[in-house]
């Protein structure tokens, strides 16, 4: 019987997950892994929380299993909080769920994984894994509505030799369906949308409070270099965004870039927000033989793909030339290649 250790959040996909495998043979565990302290920072949205793990107990309780709660706080707050900080500092926009799956989800608890003697690990994400001659690939959901494989490019080849998706065949009603024909007490249970560990969205507030630093105002200027008004610090922006710029132009603008040497921000017009190619670093490619042909790309979670060329400039770079310029490209995302339904790889924007 192969022993699978399954990430449970407490919510309703890692809890049907749970109980596909031990429905499937497998013999199962639970782990719920504590990332931070939530207490006093709950929102409805916000996950990880004491009643999370809670439910997640309960889950296990209901079928039998052993439940583990593994505290990697620290390992959170370097990898993922304070590269969310610096990044924002630096003017990037982060995707800190991409970081906690390539660092805590697939590494550390894989790790945990190993030391209890579990030959895989399993969690809530709609994708699929398959192995076509000898490599494994990573596939869409059959619920495109519910994709997730735009956040799971950075698993390596042994990391999707020893994970298990089983939601990526399912739609999310089924998984529902599941949940309440097993009775379980989180089956109508919402799902997660903010930062958890920004739970009120507000991540200027939160990166001022966890650096200690104060980010001072500067200058709004258009394309031109000249000076149309004062931005209230550079944290309290990202390329493309319109609303929340505190101040009438006459017409729309959108942040175009944040200049940190000189602490300002330009503002554009809608149609100069466009470009045509971007860099790519930090990069993981699973389909290594897909590169130099016709593939698709997206530069933001929930975006559909656009049809791009990838060429690799050196081992760790890649440029990717799209077919139709892209709008509101933004450093700090990550540019994710398909090839129809296969993720071929992907990295971060640089610019």
């Amino acid at each position: 019987m192969i022993k699978v250790l399954t990430a449970m959040s407490g919510g309703v996909d890692s809890s049907v997950t749970a109980k596909l495998l031990v429905d499937s043979g497998y013999d199962v565990i639970g782990a719920t892994m504590k990332l931070f302290d939530s207490e006093g920072a709950v929102t409805e949205k916000s996950c990880c929380t004491a009643d999370d793990a809670f439910d997640a107990k309960s889950v296990c309780f209901s079928m039998g299993l052993a439940h583990y709660v593994f505290n990697f706080a620290d390992d959170f707050r370097k990898d993922v909080i304070e590269n969310f900080c610096d990044s924002y500092i630096s003017g990037a926009t982060p995707n800190p769920c991409i970081e906690c799956n390539r660092k805590l989800k697939f590494e550390k608890l894989l790790r945990r994984a190993r030391e209890l003697d579990c030959e895989k690990i399993a969690t809530g994400h709609y994708a699929r894994i398959e192995e076509k001659n000898g490599r494994y690939l990573l596939r869409k959901a059959v619920d495109i509505k519910k994709d997730q494989s735009y956040v799971l490019y950075t698993l390596t080849q042994e990391q999707l030799s020893r994970t298990l998706f089983p939601l990526g065949s399912l739609t999310k009603p089924e998984v529902r369906a599941i949940a309440e024909k097993a009775g379980f007490v989180n089956a109508a249970k919402h799902e997660s949308q903010d930062i958890c560990f920004v739970p009120d969205g507000d991540y200027a507030s939160f990166i001022e409070r966890y650096s200690g630093q104060v980010f001072p105002k500067g200058n709004f200027i258009n394309t031109d270099g000249n000076i149309i008004g004062e931005h209230k610090g550079i944290i309290h922006y990202t390329i493309g965004q319109r609303k929340g710029l505190g101040m009438a132009f006459g017409s729309p603008k959108y942040v175009k870039s944040i200049n940190i040497a000189d602490n300002s921000i330009t503002l554009c017009n809608v149609e100069d927000l466009y470009t045509n190619s971007v860099i790519i670093k930090n990069i993981n490619i699973i389909m290594p033989d897909r590169l130099g042909e016709k593939l698709k790309a997206k530069t933001r979670y929930n975006q559909i793909e656009s049809p791009c060329n990838a060429v690799r400039i050196d081992e760790d770079t890649i440029k990717v030339t799209f077919d139709e310029p892209q709008k509101a490209v933004t450093p700090g995302q990550s540019c994710v290649l398909y090839d129809g339904e296969y993720v071929v790889g992907g990295g971060i924007i640089v610019n």
